[in-house]
């Protein structure tokens, strides 16, 4: 009898204890939340993150607390996450760069340090050129470059930057050369190179060159996405064209390592229920940015394969 009664109270605790802890998640989010912003207030990242955590908002009674954190360009933001207690209370966001900053020895965060909760962007690279050059279409770009090997000058962000590596694939999935110019400062610098005809094109987000697109002094010939993007939905993609190239600018909002799943779960809810409203893509159409909407498994698979494949092309480029 002593031996049942023990045994009624310890199934008791213990499913005591199990209602505690689901009601203590269920409970989630008590107190405001911390997003550490890794670039500065106003930019693509920026707008993005406070976009996405403005909705999100709608869900919960707690506020949503946007924080910027630039520096090292930023490594600190992103490390100041992955070191946070794992709790729900410190978001982030973290971009691109995460994949690629390890590899060129500048971090040890990768994307294992984080769990993802939404990708609400990830900009494909674009295959961009004069309105007035002599070519119109992928095939027709192709077979210039094999006529004119090396002769095609083409900018990119920077050595080792996202579009310098987006041209590295390219032409190794053509079999072609061309030459790189870097424009360290960005898209700015290389959308006047085009227009001054000092480069015949680049590889580079297509948002960053929409107002020379729609004034008819540049044209697009295609898209590394999985899908046609929002903005440009009659540019073919180059999958579409059989070519397998998936090359992206993302920022996704994640939190640390070991955040429990039942958090997770709340905060992936609420950012899918976001990314499929009407308001999602009106609110980053308006702000010049392709949206997507990559949660959670899926937006750690992206990440967990960018990885991969800038570890390759960043080996290529050290070799030189």
């Amino acid at each position: 009898m002593l031996k049942t009664k023990t045994l009624i109270a310890a199934v008791a605790v213990s499913l005591g204890l199990l209602s505690v802890s689901s009601a203590a998640y269920a409970a989630y989010p008590e107190k405001d939340i911390t997003v550490v912003i890794p670039k500065n207030p106003g930019g693509g990242t920026d707008t993005t993150a406070r976009g996405v955590i403005n909705m999100m908002q709608k869900d919960f009674s707690v506020k949503f607390l946007p924080v910027n954190k630039p520096d090292g360009n930023g490594i600190v933001g992103m490390a100041d996450v992955a070191a946070a207690k794992p709790d729900g209370y410190t978001l982030g966001m973290v971009t691109v760069e995460l994949d690629i900053f390890p590899h060129q020895g500048k971090t040890k965060l990768s994307y294992k340090d984080y769990e993802s909760i939404i990708a609400p962007i990830a900009a494909p690279a674009a295959l961009i050129v004069a309105q007035d050059a002599p070519y119109n279409s992928l095939d027709d770009f192709v077979d210039y470059l094999k006529k004119h090997p090396g002769e095609v000058m083409m900018g990119n962000s920077g050595v080792g930057a996202i579009w310098h590596i987006a041209t590295l694939a390219f032409e190794k999935e053509f079999g072609v050369k061309v030459k790189h110019i870097p424009y360290p400062n960005g898209t700015a610098d290389i959308a006047a190179a085009m227009a001054g005809n000092h480069i015949q094109g680049t590889l580079a987000d297509p948002s960053s060159f929409k107002s020379q697109i729609e004034a008819g002094k540049l044209k697009i010939l295609a898209v590394m996405s999985a899908e046609r993007t929002k903005m440009f939905p009659n540019v073919p993609t180059f999958r579409e064209l059989g070519h397998d190239m998936t090359i992206r600018a993302w920022a996704t909002l994640v939190a640390p390592k070991d955040t429990p799943k039942d958090v997770l779960d709340v905060l992936r809810a609420s950012a899918t229920k976001v990314a499929n409203s009407p308001e999602f893509v009106e609110y980053f159409l308006k702000q010049g940015i392709d949206p997507t909407n990559i949660v959670g498994e899926e937006a750690n698979k992206m990440m967990k394969d960018d990885d991969a494949m800038y570890a390759e092309f960043i080996a290529q480029i050290q070799k030189k």
